[in-house]
């Protein structure tokens, strides 16, 4: 289960999964706007209708959607930071929470994953440590605690959809 705090400064959210999946993988599933599509939302609340991405460093990002009561939604940034499969660095602005940038940090760390057999432990294949840090809410108090709870929420889908195939359709 994904983790996520909130900065003593209330500036940043660092949220934390592990995902049963190695860094390669999870990278795709957050830089391909076509997965990231299929796991980022919550059915009857918020989903993504469109997304662009030109994954390079200056390259522009953005996702279209509907929001609650249907209301449309735009996100958008530029990509800063790029060295997959371990990091990505990227600037977002959001339309629905006034006019302020912040950044989306993704740190990805790979990580054993063991089991028990019977013979004792066996290293049964690669995971990832993701780390994310969401920055620059100062000022904006009711959007940080906002986001912090989203994190959490977020990155649980993402685990689920790499883990399990879940998508925001086929998700309960």
């Amino acid at each position: 289960m994904a983790t996520a705090q909130l900065t003593p400064d209330n500036d940043a959210i660092l949220a934390e999964v592990f995902i049963a999946a190695p860094p390669a993988r999870v990278f795709e599933a957050i830089a391909d706007p076509k997965q990231r599509d299929q796991w980022w939302g919550q059915k009857n609340v918020f989903h993504v209708v469109e997304s662009k991405s030109d994954l390079r460093p200056g390259g522009k990002w953005s996702s279209d959607g509907v929001g609650p009561n249907g209301a449309p939604f735009h996100v958008e940034g530029e990509y800063v930071e790029i060295d997959p499969p371990r990091l990505l660095v990227q600037t977002r602005r959001a339309d629905f929470v006034g006019e302020f940038e912040t950044v989306v940090r993704w740190e990805l760390e790979p990580r054993d994953v063991h089991g028990l057999h019977t013979a004792g432990a066996h290293r049964v294949g690669t995971g990832t440590l993701l780390r994310v840090r969401h920055s620059g809410f100062s000022g904006h108090l009711d959007q940080a605690k906002s986001h912090h709870e989203g994190w959490r929420g977020s990155l649980d889908w993402l685990r689920a959809f790499i883990e399990k195939g879940e998508t925001m359709d086929s998700r309960s």
